[in-house]
């Protein structure tokens, strides 16, 4: 650990506190979720293009909302904006908890803040990212947003291995109710950020000397990263978890609880990854670091297409995890760090709302091409993309410093 790494773990704001807490039990829910979700609409009828549907839905309603946030929110409290994101989340928790029709469930994921990516891709994460920066110093802003994806790397792993509850309580509880037990708990979750963020101090609104505003001087720059993240971001959408658990599943014949007993090996790893990612960056820049560690990540994501075996399928996979997380907080660390103070909310949103969208749009091929084969099309494309990601983002960026590397 760092001399960074140190202080801030004997000094980190109340403030900052709390959304770390509020992320871990965002992630907990997020784990479970978005391996219960296939599983639960499989046991409704639905096949997989049409899980691929709600995955769509759900994270294309994510990104509309996100784009709201930047076009409007500089103008909103952030404290407000996560309340009613807060209490969103436990509204789609209890609506998906009672709903059983195709098209009520679809309006649910749309407008909701369920996430079948395992990820955090909801409205919550550019308005966290910025209070984040705006309360940390910039020596100290990379550290704290590897804490931030830590956090929720190692929540959302325990959250996999929590659905596991579905087959040990099969054989006494008929898994409709667990299904709906466990979509509530997503709801309650949402209730416990809620009574989180209502603390939330003054600290973590704009400064009045410094008003938030639209994009301005930093306008081609964020423009150009939003385009790129959003590429990462398709090539993610390819092989998020829900439809990654639906092709193991396939492949291998394996249950719900050895997926997720999978997920929540790699979930560990990648969190191990993100603190490895500081000094990392403080030695060779953050830009370097997201493109070096991400490349061979996705040459694995493409061999495990081709395993023969579970095995070997679980060892890429987990190798593939120690290094494909590395960019997160690099990548939420330098998007702040390269614009104005006061263009930050704004930009947190508009390179997250790309992401969103690509994401979205990714699922629904995914399925369609697991419906026409079950040979995993859809690994081999999403490595494929994210290399061309890696290579154009280093090309592009690699001059342009962030001020801890001037």
């Amino acid at each position: 650990m760092t001399s960074a790494e140190t202080r801030l773990g004997n000094s980190l704001p109340d403030d900052i506190r709390r959304v770390l807490i509020a992320r871990s039990l965002r992630a907990f829910g997020d784990g479970y979720v978005a391996i219960l979700l296939p599983l639960h609409l499989s046991r409704l009828g639905y096949n997989a293009f049409e899980v691929g549907v709600v995955a769509t839905a759900s994270l294309l309603g994510s990104a509309l909302l996100t784009l709201a946030v930047g076009l409007i929110g500089y103008r909103i409290p952030r404290r407000r904006a996560l309340l009613a994101a807060a209490l969103l989340m436990a509204a789609t928790g209890l609506g998906f908890a009672e709903v059983e029709g195709f098209l009520l469930l679809l309006v649910i994921a749309f407008v909701g803040t369920l996430n079948p990516s395992g990820g955090d891709v909801s409205v919550f994460l550019p308005l966290e990212h910025t209070v984040i920066a705006h309360v940390i110093a910039d020596e100290e802003r990379t550290a704290v947003f590897a804490r931030y994806s830590f956090v929720g790397a190692v929540f959302g792993a325990l959250g996999a291995l929590s659905v596991g509850v579905v087959d040990w309580l099969a054989p006494v509880i008929a898994p409709s109710i667990i299904s709906a037990i466990l979509f509530g708990l997503y709801g309650a979750l949402g209730l416990l950020t809620f009574l989180l963020y209502r603390n939330l101090s003054s600290r973590v609104e704009a400064d009045t000397g410094t008003p938030q505003t639209p994009l301005g001087p930093s306008r081609g720059i964020v423009y150009q990263l939003a385009a790129l993240f959003s590429v990462d971001a398709f090539g993610g959408g390819l092989v998020i978890n829900a439809l990654l658990a639906l092709w193991l599943s396939a492949r291998f014949g394996i249950g719900v609880s050895t997926i997720g007993a999978i997920f929540f090996v790699t979930g560990l790893c990648s969190a191990v990854s993100y603190f490895v990612a500081v000094p990392l960056a403080r030695r060779f820049g953050l830009v370097n670091t997201m493109v070096f560690t991400h490349l061979p990540s996705n040459f694995c994501l493409i061999l495990v297409a081709f395993a023969p075996t579970v095995g070997i399928a679980f060892g890429l996979l987990i190798l593939r995890s120690l290094l494909s997380q590395m960019d997160v907080p690099t990548r939420s660390s330098y998007v702040m760090a390269v614009v104005r103070p006061e263009e930050r909310p704004a930009a947190a949103s508009v390179t997250a709302v790309p992401r969103s969208l690509a994401s979205a749009t990714a699922p629904l091929l995914s399925g369609w091409l697991l419906t026409v084969s079950p040979f995993g099309w859809p690994l081999i494309l999403a490595g494929t993309l994210k290399a061309a990601y890696d290579l154009t983002l280093l090309r592009r960026f690699s001059g342009l410093k962030p001020p801890e590397e001037r």
